[in-house]
């Protein structure tokens, strides 16, 4: 089972990749996770990428297109797996296309989740972040025991910068002028389902197995 997740920060990406994951004994490729490894890893592409995050600038699409591929040919890839952050773009896209053209990989589904500005904004507005295990907390849903503190480790929780009201609201901005075509060229291959992400993730989930069986049927 190969499936794409696209939406916007704070949409349910991660949350329901997870889900899928389990259900469906699949790896979940987060794209910020797989960057993250190759730096510390020091691979070639790792190094190529720190470079342009050292100074704050993206990472260009045929470095993240590198390190994605690499990972796609992981052993535990080979049965399937949920790509989640990637593509961002056309030219991703098209470049992903190829790689899976050239490993015979056929893409089962391609899920877009859409939630409004509100929603997403409640939602990484209220994310505070275990600054030493890395644990997710929400202020709200999924709040620590004790407030401030990681019920795992102990260690203080914090706001990242890029949760805070006003840099999400400019987030939302760049990934609507980044995303528009691209959920455009999917819509064009009829290979994009769209999911209602102003809901539970278990909502969401239960939509997203109904698709999923229907294409296990078809198969």
């Amino acid at each position: 089972m190969y499936i794409i997740l696209l939406g916007a920060p704070g949409a349910g990406k991660g949350t329901l990749a997870k889900m899928i994951e389990g259900k469906f004994d699949i790896p979940h490729l987060s794209t910020g996770d797989i960057l993250r490894d190759n730096v510390n890893r020091k691979t070639c592409v790792g190094n190529q990428a720190m470079e342009y995050m050292n100074n704050g600038k993206l990472v260009p699409d045929d470095i993240m297109i590198q390190i994605v591929k690499g990972r796609v040919l992981e052993e535990d890839c080979k049965a399937g797996f949920v790509l989640d952050g990637f593509p961002r773009t056309i030219k991703q896209a098209e470049a992903l296309g190829l790689i899976f053209d050239e490993l015979d990989i056929k893409i089962d589904a391609i899920f877009n989740l859409e939630a409004s500005p509100k929603t997403i904004i409640e939602r990484l507005s209220g994310r505070r972040t275990c600054g030493n295990c890395g644990a997710i907390y929400h202020i709200n849903n999924i709040p620590s025991k004790v407030e401030g503190k990681c019920d795992k480790c102990g260690d203080r929780l914090y706001q990242r910068d890029d949760d805070k009201k006003d840099v999400v609201k400019e987030r939302l901005i760049v990934y609507k002028a980044q995303t528009k075509k691209l959920i455009s060229y999917y819509e064009k291959q009829g290979s994009l389902c769209e999911i209602n992400a102003n809901r539970k993730a278990d909502e969401m989930f239960m939509e997203v197995c109904k698709s999923l069986g229907r294409v296990i049927k078809s198969g």
